[in-house]
């Protein structure tokens, strides 16, 4: 067995050499998963499991074509992430962040009726785009602060009404993207990393949405393009964002680390102790399901199970 202890990620020689012979392999979303580290491990490994929901790091189907189990860690860290979204929405609305800087800095201050003015959250229109665990999460959140929830994604038609569950009779209706950005006071960002949603969020959709407006992204950072959000931010053409993720991570880009309407986190989403404990025991779950020939819980690409049972 070879284990990775530094604190940060792994060299990629490291990973080629460490990696030959083993049955499996415990992948955090800094290790690229490719056809050469397929290759440089062998024909003995059986599983990547990822400690992580989204598995844009791996070529899944290189995995597949190799018959490598592909495994992530959904459902454990759900709650955590649309928390840290909220927290997230709730900062740049409202400027916490900004006002503590405010604060340290040891500048004079005094209290006015127009000091560092924010935006309601109550009563508004919240937008998320990608309605899959995270995002139904953050859409039975605000049920709690009385707001209209709408939705985009690709799997519900528009005015499709969706249930937000909690026990409440709160529902979400979907909305062409387009018409959410228009409509929407905050958009939460729940799409994984694709062809589709590389750059989903462009300068013209960035134009699009109101200017009092607050963009939060949790999901893949390179879901927005950067520049153009450092710009509609300078110009004022949106009041705020908050980001978990970065375009090109862990680099930040420097317009947006000299931007005050922006809310910055290193990629905190799932960082709880209860949570990280969580994804941690499932990957072992999977990993060890595998390597007694069985499914494991969480697998990505059924293909290979299937193949393997017919093999039999």
């Amino acid at each position: 067995m070879s284990c990775w202890s530094g604190e940060t990620p792994i060299p990629r020689e490291v990973l080629l050499s460490d990696a030959r012979g083993k049955q499996a392999l415990i992948t955090l979303l800094t290790e690229q998963v490719d056809g050469d580290l397929l290759d440089a491990a062998g024909g003995q490994l059986r599983i990547v499991a990822n400690y992580a929901v989204g598995v844009d790091n791996i070529d899944v189907t290189a995995c597949t074509a190799r018959s490598v189990m592909v495994t992530n860690t959904p459902d454990v860290l759900t709650e955590a992430t649309a928390d840290m979204a909220w927290a997230l929405m709730m900062s740049a609305a409202r400027r916490v962040a900004e006002g503590d800087r405010l604060l340290r800095s040891a500048r004079p201050w005094t209290w006015g009726p127009e000091t560092m003015l924010g935006q309601d959250v109550h009563g508004r229109i919240l937008g998320v785009v990608g309605f899959g665990r995270i995002g139904r999460a953050v859409g039975r959140r605000a049920a709690g602060f009385g707001m209209r929830v709408v939705f985009n994604d690709r799997s519900h038609s528009p005015g499709t009404a969706v249930s937000l569950g909690g026990g409440g009779s709160a529902k979400a209706v979907a909305m062409p993207l387009d018409d959410l950005l228009a409509a929407a006071d905050f958009v939460s960002l729940h799409v994984n990393l694709s062809k589709e949603t590389r750059h989903l969020i462009t300068a013209a959709r960035l134009a699009s949405m109101k200017p009092t407006a607050v963009l939060v992204n949790t999901s893949r950072g390179p879901v927005v393009d950067e520049e153009a959000l450092a710009e509609a931010l300078e110009r004022g053409t949106i009041f705020a964002a908050g980001l978990d993720v970065f375009e090109r991570e862990p680099e930040v880009s420097p317009r947006l680390l000299g931007q005050p309407r922006v809310v910055l986190c290193p990629h905190l989403g799932s960082a709880t102790v209860d949570t990280r404990l969580a994804m941690g025991m499932l990957v072992v779950d999977n990993v060890l399901a595998v390597l007694h020939g069985q499914r494991p819980p969480t697998l990505v690409n059924a293909e290979v199970w299937e193949r393997s049972r017919r093999s039999l």
